[in-house]
């Protein structure tokens, strides 16, 4: 476990610290398309930011193949390296739509073209556990269709929900974790070797998202653009791909009987692996609608608008922090709710809590004006609009004809000069990675950011 914290808090620290100079690359490159119509953010905000994720995988592979335990995983499987490729195709993919806005029929092609490449590196779905017959072995065909499958909606599914600040990157994040944990109980206590690079994708994945988080929360500094959100997908999906496909659920032996009782029993654990959807159901959701809304319409699958589920909560009421938090809720109740089930199906206390939440989560959606508070001893590491402000007596009311007439002219303090704030590139959105951002609306009033 601490060779897997070190690589996390390596992948983060390099994600972080990367963000900024890209952040300046992207205003320079002009990697700062103007504000569409569909967009909800107020200023132009630079792109790229998944140069600085991608660097953060490669720099979280580079060292868990130094460290002890875990090279092993890079001598027994070609696993990481099959993903490696992948991804730096998909990366290059995106980065060339985040600059020069390619069209989406060739994104798809692209897509496509990276998954295929992961299968012939053998990251592919080698069998599935089907209740009633066990495992199916799939010949090359099917393997390879269903994993480009699985990798192409993926990708399109977490594509699709980056619509608001820091929604993409704490989705996948919390996706990820809930896999960590089961990928790592897998491979720990089954002391099953198959799942150590699904463990390790989760582990890089995490860290990923969490140093680009604080870049990215509104009002973001810096987007992903298609060149992470298509990243983290890819890593996702290629994490659900290598312990579904090529883990044999027999060899956990978890019950006595065939190979068939074994598979049927053992259902829970594996619905939310057959499927990367089952983990990131809200974007799935939200990939769904999309195209049932747009075929309906007459429009293009790819055809982007206004109708996501998170449109949809700023439009009763929500603000952007509060639509984004729901999202977070609601994706942390199915995954971990998921994980939950599958460590102990019969239990019901599990099955109540998910309904107890679901409610308080239904309770939130009813109450757009409510504005969570952080506690006092969390203050300090909140952001400022989560903390309890304090609460100033205000003097009794008057007119400035009075306030005028009771203050002698002498008395009147002098105005603090104010140092012009010079307009140019440096001021887009935050004028550097770290410092102080600008303020040219008050976001609160104005709506949500992209």
């Amino acid at each position: 476990m601490r060779e897997y914290l070190l690589t996390l808090c390596i992948t983060a620290a390099v994600t972080y610290l990367l963000t900024g100079p890209v952040r300046k690359f992207a205003i320079v490159a002009g990697a700062m398309p103007e504000i569409r119509a569909r967009d909800v953010h107020r200023e132009p905000t630079p792109r790229l930011g998944g140069i600085a994720m991608f660097f953060g995988l490669c720099a979280g592979l580079l060292v868990a193949d130094h460290l002890t335990n875990l090279s092993a995983v890079f001598e027994k499987s070609n696993e990481p390296r099959a993903l490696l490729s992948g991804a730096a195709l998909i990366w290059l993919i995106g980065v060339l739509d985040d600059k020069f806005e390619i069209d989406a029929l060739i994104k798809l092609g692209g897509q496509m073209i990276a998954a295929g490449v992961m299968v012939m590196q053998g990251l592919t779905i080698l069998w599935l556990p089907i209740p009633g017959f066990g495992s199916v072995a799939l010949t090359q065909w099917q393997g390879t269709l269903l994993t480009v499958a699985l990798v192409v909606i993926t990708i399109n599914a977490v594509n699709f929900v980056d619509g608001l600040d820091g929604l993409a990157a704490g989705m996948v994040c919390i996706a990820s974790a809930a896999f960590f944990l089961y990928a790592y109980r897998v491979w720990v206590s089954y002391g099953i070797e198959a799942a150590a690079p699904a463990t390790l994708f989760a582990a890089i994945l995490m860290g990923m998202c969490l140093g680009f988080l604080p870049h990215n929360m509104h009002p973001a500094r810096i987007f992903m653009g298609d060149s992470g959100s298509m990243l983290i997908g890819l890593v996702l999906a290629a994490g659900a791909i290598s312990i579904t496909g090529q883990v044999d659920p027999d060899a956990l032996k978890l019950f006595a009987g065939s190979e068939k009782e074994a598979v049927h029993q053992t259902v829970p654990v594996y619905i939310p692996l057959l499927l990367p959807l089952t983990i990131i159901a809200i974007p799935a959701a939200d990939l769904v609608l999309a195209i049932v809304r747009r075929t309906w319409r007459g429009q293009s699958p790819f055809a982007a608008d206004r109708g996501h589920l998170h449109h949809r909560l700023l439009e009763i009421g929500h603000s952007h922090s509060r639509a984004v938090l729901i999202m977070y809720f609601w994706s942390a109740l199915i995954a971990f709710g998921a994980l939950a089930y599958s460590v102990n199906s019969a239990s019901m206390w599990i099955v109540l809590s998910v309904v107890f939440l679901s409610a308080i989560g239904l309770g939130l959606l009813l109450l757009p004006r409510f504005t969570p508070r952080a506690p006092r001893w969390a203050e300090a590491i909140v952001p400022p609009r989560y903390r309890r402000r304090q609460v100033v007596a205000e003097p009794a009311a008057t007119t400035p004809q009075t306030a005028a007439a009771e203050t002698p002219a002498d008395s009147l303090p002098e105005e603090e000069p104010r140092t012009p704030v010079a307009a140019g590139v440096a001021g887009v959105n935050g004028a550097t990675a770290i410092g102080a951002r600008s303020r040219f609306l008050d976001r609160r009033k104005a709506g949500s950011s992209r």
